[in-house]
C-alpha cells in the first residue's frame, strides 16, 4: 500500500496532492485510467462545492459532471505553480456553479419581462383609426339638415350652451333643443351607435 509523506499508509486512489497533480498530468496526455483516479478523488468534493452554491441536487449533479468533463478537456491548462490540483478543480466547480446560478437568474428575468411586457403601442394604427373615425363623423354631419348641423356644430365643436346657440341663431331655446335632439338621433343612426 502506498504511503503519504509522514509514512502513513494511503489507500490506492487516495494519495496526496502530488498524486492528484500527477494524475491530472496523465489526464492531459489522454490517460483514461488517470481520469478515473481524478474522478474518484474529486467527485464528492466537487459535488459538495457545487451543491452549496446551487442547492438543487439534480442541477448540482449535472454541474459536477460538467466540471469533471471540463477537467478532462482542459487538464493541460493546469499549472502546478499557480496552485494545487484540488484548488484548481474546486475553482472550476465554484465558477461553473455560479455561472449556472447567473444563467438561471437571467432566464427567469427574461421570462418575467416577457410575461409582463405590454404590447407595443402602435401609433400608426391609432392615427389611421382616428382619421377613419373623423371621416365617418364628417360624412354623418354632412347628412344632417343645415339647421341641425349648425346647431350641433355650435354646441359640440364650439362649446356654446343651448341658450347661447339660440341667441346666435336668433331662435327660441326650445327650437335649438329640438334641432339638437333630431340631429343627434340622425348622427347616432348614421354612426351605428347603440
Amino acid at each position: 500500500m502506498p504511503a503519504d509523506s509522514a509514512g502513513r499508509p494511503v489507500p490506492a486512489g487516495r494519495g496526496g496532492a502530488a498524486d492528484l497533480e500527477a494524475a491530472i498530468a496523465a489526464v492531459a496526455r489522454g490517460d483514461q485510467a488517470a481520469f478515473t483516479v481524478v474522478y474518484d478523488r474529486t467527485a464528492a468534493a466537487v459535488l459538495g462545492t457545487v451543491r452549496r452554491v446551487l442547492r438543487d441536487p439534480a442541477q448540482s449533479e449535472e454541474v459536477m459532471q460538467e466540471v469533471l468533463l471540463e477537467v478532462w478537456r482542459t487538464a493541460a491548462r493546469f499549472d502546478p505553480a499557480a496552485g494545487s490540483a484540488s484548488a484548481w478543480i474546486m475553482t472550476l466547480a465554484h465558477r461553473r456553479a455560479v455561472d449556472r446560478v447567473r444563467s438561471e437568474q437571467r432566464a427567469n428575468e427574461r421570462e418575467l419581462r416577457a410575461a409582463t411586457s405590454s404590447i407595443a403601442y402602435d401609433e400608426v394604427t391609432d392615427t389611421v383609426e382616428a382619421r377613419l373615425e373623423h371621416e365617418r363623423v364628417r360624412r354623418c354631419l354632412a347628412a344632417l339638415t343645415e339647421l341641425q348641423r349648425e346647431s350641433v356644430t355650435l354646441a359640440y365643436y364650439r362649446g356654446y350652451s343651448y341658450p347661447e346657440v339660440a341667441q346666435l341663431l336668433g331662435v327660441a331655446v326650445g327650437t335649438v333643443k329640438t334641432r339638437m335632439r333630431d340631429g343627434l338621433i340622425r348622427l347616432r343612426d348614421c354612426l351605428g351607435v347603440e
